[in-house]
């Protein structure tokens, strides 16, 4: 299958979907972290090369409503509207199966409600981190490991890691990384259809 993981920097979902054997290529602005195939550039420059599935991350830095603080000012200058048409643009792309993943956002209410919204704790993390997903020819997600009684029982600071990282030049970096558990759930399952 060729797979299409589409602005993803750290490499983690492609190279999930390569050990399952599939021929997968990141694409991001940024180049990639980790080695394999990746593609350094804007996604709709490569978006039409016959592609089975793909696996978008968007940028979320003016969608996620972690930021609704902010959301005057980002509708005022267009920001979010032109995250929104990037996200629009995505769902669009001539692909049979997609899976657009991003945390609670606008794109609920200005696009469409996810078809699925999953916990890194239903995938063996120790964590939480509600991340939504749209879904076009494509099963939602089968939780593998649920460690959901255990990431409740930890103190929040320990549970909700992301939201507490201190100030720094990579927290969104950080932030905005898959889950391996996730990476691989979406290698083994969605790699089979």
């Amino acid at each position: 299958m060729r797979v299409l993981i589409a602005c993803e920097y750290s490499g983690k979902v492609r190279s999930a979907f390569e050990k399952m054997g599939h021929d997968a290529v990141s694409c991001d602005l940024l180049p990639t972290e980790k080695p394999g195939f990746h593609y350094t550039g804007d996604v709709f420059d490569i978006i039409n090369q016959g592609w089975d599935l793909m696996v978008a991350h968007p940028p979320c830095t003016d969608l996620a409503v972690s930021g609704a603080a902010w959301f005057k000012e980002k509708i005022a200058d267009g920001r979010q509207q032109r995250a929104l048409d990037f996200v629009q643009a995505l769902m669009d792309a001539p692909i049979p199966m997609i899976a657009i993943e991003n945390p609670i956002s606008v794109i609920s209410s200005k696009i469409r409600k996810p078809d699925q919204i999953i916990q890194p704790w239903m995938f063996g993390h120790k964590e939480t981190k509600a991340t939504c997903l749209w879904l076009k020819g494509l099963p939602k997600l089968v939780p593998t490991t649920d460690l959901k009684e255990e990431t409740m029982a930890l103190p929040k600071k320990e549970r909700m890691r992301l939201h507490y990282l201190p100030p720094s030049a990579d927290r969104w970096k950080i932030r905005s990384e898959t889950f391996q558990g996730i990476a691989d759930a979406m290698a083994n399952q969605w790699g089979k259809v």
